[in-house]
């Protein structure tokens, strides 16, 4: 029964949202995450001398994960995880660095993963990247 919901709500939201993919990549893939044992501990999470952003922080098991959502419409470009360049992984890290200090987490127990959203497939495509980078 509560597929059956979650599965009405995407659409209505894909419905609304359908000119932001980011936030309905968001939304799927916060979902898939807590389907596969993960709780979700903040989202979008800027820190404040700004430099970043983490668009999902979640515990998977005893490591603190900071992922990077991307979505694409199609594939037809190429894959959406290629678009997280050094760079991107680069402002992805300081903040993640931001967030462990803070939270008094040791950075040899953060990991970083991509979740992949490609939505013109039916059912729509979710790959979830563990340890996409390294922390160094």
């Amino acid at each position: 029964m509560i597929g059956l919901i979650y599965r009405m709500a995407d659409a209505v939201r894909r419905h609304w949202l359908k000119d932001n993919h980011g936030r309905v990549g968001e939304d799927l893939a916060h979902r898939h995450l807590r389907r596969r044992g993960c709780t979700v501990v903040a989202r979008n999470y800027q820190p404040r001398s700004g430099g970043g952003e983490i668009d999902l922080v979640v515990w998977h098991g005893g490591t603190l994960v900071f992922v990077e959502v991307k979505t694409r419409a199609s594939a037809e470009f190429g894959e959406p995880e290629r678009a997280v360049d050094a760079e991107k992984q680069q402002h992805v890290r300081r903040a993640a660095r931001d967030y462990a200090r803070r939270a008094g987490v040791e950075w040899e127990r953060v990991r970083f993963d991509i979740v992949s959203v490609v939505l013109d497939e039916r059912p729509v495509r979710i790959e979830w990247i563990r340890d996409a980078f390294r922390t160094r």
